[in-house]
C-alpha cells in the first residue's frame, strides 16, 4: 500500500471511529501525536479522549449521530525522511430524532505524520481551524449546565 493511501486511511479511519462513538479506539491513532486545540493549547491522545468523553453527546445507540466527511486531502510526503503533511477539509453532518439532517461544523485539519517501523502515524493535528459552525446543541454537551444528554 502506498504511503499516500496509508495516510488517507488514517484520515478516514478517524472520521469513522468518531461517528461510531468509539473514542477509545481513536486514541491509538494519535499515540505519537500532539493535538492543538482552539486557543493554542496542545494535548496528548489520553487528554483528548477525556475531552471527547466530557463534551460529545452520545445517543442511546452509542453514537453521536454524526457523519464526518473528510475531503480535499493535499498530502505531501518525504519518503526518505519518513515525514508527511496533509491539509484536508472536514464537514460534519448530524441528524437525531427531532433534529433534521444538517451540517453542524466545517473546517480544516492540518496534520503531520511520521513513519515508525514502516507504518505511518499522526504526529500532530491542528483542531483549531473550525471555519463554520452550525447548530451544535445536539452534538456538544452544555458544559455550563452539566448536561449529560445521551
Amino acid at each position: 500500500m502506498t504511503s499516500a493511501r496509508q495516510i488517507g486511511n488514517l484520515l478516514y479511519r478517524y472520521g469513522a471511529l468518531m461517528d461510531a462513538g468509539d473514542f477509545a479506539a481513536i486514541v491509538p491513532l494519535f499515540a505519537h501525536a500532539r493535538l492543538r486545540l482552539v486557543g493554542g493549547q496542545e494535548v496528548g491522545a489520553a487528554e483528548m479522549l477525556g475531552i471527547w468523553q466530557r463534551m460529545i453527546i452520545l445517543y442511546p445507540c452509542g453514537t453521536p449521530r454524526t457523519k464526518h466527511v473528510i475531503t480535499n486531502p493535499i498530502i505531501e510526503i518525504d519518503e526518505d525522511a519518513g515525514k508527511a503533511t496533509c491539509r484536508s477539509v472536514y464537514t460534519v453532518l448530524q441528524a437525531t430524532d427531532g433534529f433534521a439532517l444538517q451540517i453542524i461544523a466545517a473546517g480544516r485539519y492540518h496534520d503531520t505524520f511520521t513513519r515508525i517501523d514502516g507504518e505511518w502515524h499522526f504526529a500532530h493535528r491542528d483542531y483549531s481551524m473550525l471555519d463554520m459552525q452550525g447548530d451544535l446543541s445536539h452534538h456538544l454537551k452544555d458544559m455550563t449546565k452539566g448536561n449529560e444528554n445521551g
